[in-house]
C-alpha cells in the first residue's frame, strides 16, 4: 500500500438480524465480553483509516450510541442488497480519492493482515479495478463463486445464478471488497437488480469492470474461519468456542498451565504470564490482569482484577472490578474481592467479602469476616493495617481504619477506628448459668413421655 494513499473502510451492518431474535443489534452481540464489531474495528485500526463509514438500518441508534464520533453512519431502508448498502456510503465519503476497503459487521475476525494483503493487490501493477477477498471453505454451501484463472478473475455469480459448473467452483467470495473509491462508485452506479433475488448485488460491480476489459483480482485467505459470519445464536457459540480454543492455545505457547483448556474462558483483553497455573472451571471476564507466577484453583472468576507476582487465587473465589492483589497475596475459597487492594503477602483464606477496602502487607483476614462498605446509598472505605489480624465472623462497618498490628476478636463488629497494636473486642458478656441445659434437657424428656402415654 503506498503510504500516500488514504483509506477508507465502509462496514455494511444494516441487516434486520431477525435470526438472532434479539433486541440488541447484532453486530453488537458480544464474543469474549467484547461486541463482534468492535473485534473487526480493532483490526481495522492497525491500518489507520482516514474515514469510517458504518451502513446502518435497525438498530441505527444503538450502533451510534456504540460508535460515537469513531465512524459516520449511513443509513440503507430499504435494504435492497449488498451493492446497495455500499451506495449509501458515497454521501459520508464525498471528495475521498482515496481506496475503500468493505467490510461486514457481522464478520469480525478478518486480519489486519488479510485486510493489507487485499490493499497491496489493488496497487498491483495491473492496476486492478476491485479486489475480492475469497476463500475454500469445507462446504461451499450457497455462498457466491469466484470464477478465476490464477488470481485474474473471470467471473462473479451468486450461488442461486450459477450454473452446475459454476456451483462446483471451491473458490468462494466472501464479500470483502477493495476499490478505488472513484471506480467503486461508478460501477455500483451502473450495478441492476436483475436477477433472482431483485436486489444490487456488489460483485456485480466486478462483473462491469470485468466487462469494460478492465483486470479484477482475488486474494484467498488461508484461514476460512477468518469470514465466518455470524447470523444466529448458534454462530455466535460456534465463533466463541473457536476464538476460545485459539486464546487457550495461545496461553499455553506463552507459558502458562491449563490442566483443562476446554474449560478456561478468556475475554479478549485477558492478559496471562509465564508459570501461571489454571485450574478447571476459571472465568476471565474483561480487564484480567495475571502476572508471572500465579496459581488459579478451580472455579473462580475473574473480573477487571489485577493479581501480581506469587499470589494464589480460590479455589471458588472471584475478583470483582477493582481488585489488586500485591505480591504474594494469597485469596481463597469462597472470598469475594471488590475495589480492593490486597497488600503483599495479606491472606482471606475462606468465606470472607472485601469491598472497598485496602488491606496492608502480611495482614490476615478470619473466615466470615465481611468490610460493611455500603449503607443503602453511600460506599465507605475500610482500611486495615500491616500486619493486622481480624478475626473470624468479625463486621468492619465502614469508614473505619485498623491500625498496624491491631487484633480485632472473632465475631466483633467493629464500628470505630482501632488503634495500632490494640486489641479490640466488639461482642455482648458471655452469660454462664452451670446446670441450666440439664435442667432444661430433664424437663423437655419429661414432657414428650407424658405426651406419648397421652
Amino acid at each position: 500500500m503506498n503510504a500516500e494513499t488514504k483509506l477508507a473502510v465502509v462496514i455494511l451492518a444494516a441487516g434486520k438480524g431477525t435470526r438472532m431474535k434479539s433486541d440488541l443489534h447484532k453486530v453488537l452481540h458480544p464474543i469474549a465480553g467484547r461486541p463482534m464489531l468492535e473485534h473487526l474495528l480493532a483490526s481495522v485500526a492497525e491500518l489507520a483509516p482516514a474515514r469510517q463509514v458504518v451502513v446502518a438500518g435497525h438498530g441505527r441508534d444503538q450502533l451510534e450510541a456504540q460508535l460515537g464520533t469513531r465512524a459516520a453512519i449511513a443509513v440503507q431502508d430499504p435494504q435492497l442488497g449488498t451493492g446497495h448498502a455500499v451506495q449509501q456510503a458515497e454521501g459520508a465519503l464525498a471528495g475521498f480519492d482515496g481506496d475503500v476497503l468493505i467490510l461486514y459487521g457481522d464478520v469480525p475476525f478478518v486480519s489486519a493482515e488479510t485486510m493489507r494483503a487485499m490493499i497491496a493487490r489493488l496497487h498491483g501493477a495491473d492496476a486492478p479495478a476491485a479486489v475480492v477477498l475469497g476463500f475454500e471453505p469445507a462446504d461451499t454451501l450457497s455462498y457466491g463463486r469466484i470464477i478465476a484463472h490464477g488470481d485474474a478473475i473471470v467471473k462473479m455469480v451468486e450461488h442461486k445464478d450459477a450454473s452446475e459448473a459454476e456451483r462446483a467452483c471451491r473458490l468462494c467470495n466472501s464479500g470483502l471488497m477493495a476499490a478505488r473509491a472513484a471506480d467503486l462508485f461508478a460501477l455500483l452506479a451502473r450495478v441492476t437488480n436483475d436477477n433472482a433475488a431483485g436486489e444490487y448485488y456488489l460483485p456485480d460491480a466486478v462483473n462491469i469492470a470485468l466487462a469494460d476489459g478492465r483486470p479484477c483480482a482475488v486474494v484467498v485467505t488461508a484461514d476460512p474461519h477468518e469470514v465466518d459470519g455470524i447470523n444466529s445464536r448458534a454462530e455466535l457459540a460456534a465463533a466463541e468456542a473457536l476464538w476460545q480454543q485459539r486464546r487457550r492455545k495461545a496461553a499455553m505457547d506463552d507459558g502458562a498451565t491449563l490442566i483443562a483448556p476446554e474449560t478456561v474462558w478468556f475475554a479478549w483483553d485477558t492478559k496471562i504470564g509465564r508459570d501461571v497455573l489454571i485450574e478447571p472451571n476459571v472465568f476471565f471476564g474483561p480487564g484480567a490482569v495475571i502476572a508471572d507466577g500465579v496459581k488459579i484453583r478451580a472455579n473462580c472468576h475473574i473480573e477487571g482484577a489485577k493479581v501480581a507476582t506469587g499470589c494464589e487465587v480460590g479455589p471458588f473465589a472471584r475478583l470483582r472490578p477493582g481488585a489488586v492483589l500485591e505480591e504474594k497475596a494469597k485469596v481463597g475459597n469462597f472470598v469475594e474481592v471488590k475495589k480492593s487492594v490486597m497488600g503483599k503477602g495479606a491472606k482471606a483464606n475462606h468465606l470472607a467479602y472485601i469491598g472497598d477496602a485496602e488491606v496492608g502487607a502480611g495482614a490476615n483476614i478470619g473466615a466470615g469476616t465481611i468490610t460493611c462498605n455500603y449503607d443503602g446509598y453511600f460506599k465507605y472505605k475500610t482500611v486495615i493495617g500491616e500486619r493486622a489480624f481480624i478475626g473470624s465472623n468479625s463486621a468492619l462497618v465502614a469508614p473505619v481504619k485498623i491500625g498496624a498490628d491491631a487484633i480485632v476478636a472473632a465475631g466483633s463488629a467493629v464500628t470505630r477506628d482501632v488503634s495500632a497494636g490494640e486489641l479490640r473486642i466488639v461482642r455482648g458478656e458471655q452469660l454462664v448459668k452451670p446446670g441450666w441445659a440439664d435442667r432444661f434437657h430433664d424437663a423437655m424428656k419429661k414432657k414428650k413421655a407424658a405426651e406419648k402415654k397421652g
